[in-house]
């Protein structure tokens, strides 16, 4: 129970990708977090193979003081969640608090969209690395990229360094 009494935010909309999502939720929930589904709205997601996942609560009545990290699961939903300025002021505030801020695969979008890769060394899926890079940041081909309290990483094949990843930022 290392991460008793943390509070964790992992962001949902449609089309997330199932195990981007899943496996850090419960690899936190192991850990004694208390992990929140956070949405645009409070309502019920469905993944990229239509596996629901509801919200616990809409990003307009949370804010980054709520949280100790937060996550953002890659698939399609990215660029949906980049769209919201709820979702990237929670995002931007968790990050600017020193907050730790997982991204895998294509959630690169909303950290991007959030303006916080600037001068940071980050990884992700590979289609959007040219849209990473033009946020500022220094791409490089890691499963797992660390710097300050930014971690991203590619895909779902990385889940196992991404989560050691988070839990030994969140255990900060």
């Amino acid at each position: 129970m290392r991460l008793k009494g943390k509070k964790v935010a992992v962001l949902a909309e449609n089309m997330y990708q199932e195990m981007e999502l899943w496996v850090p939720y419960y690899r936190l929930k192991e850990e004694g977090a208390d992990v929140r589904v956070v949405g645009p709205e409070k309502k019920t997601y469905t993944s990229k193979m239509g596996y629901p996942v509801t919200a616990d609560v809409a990003a307009s009545e949370v804010s980054a003081k709520d949280f100790d990290g937060l996550v953002i699961p890659g698939g399609f939903a990215p660029d949906l969640l980049r769209r919201h300025k709820a979702i990237l002021d929670l995002v931007k505030g968790c990050f600017q608090q020193g907050k730790p801020v997982a991204a895998i695969c294509h959630a690169g979008w909303v950290p991007a969209s959030a303006g916080i890769l600037k001068g940071k060394t980050a990884t992700c899926f590979f289609a959007i690395k040219d849209d990473v890079i033009n946020a500022g940041a220094k791409y490089v081909d890691e499963e797992v990229v660390v710097d300050g309290n930014l971690i991203t990483s590619r895909k779902p094949d990385d889940l196992p360094a991404f989560c050691r990843e988070l839990v030994k930022a969140l255990e900060k």
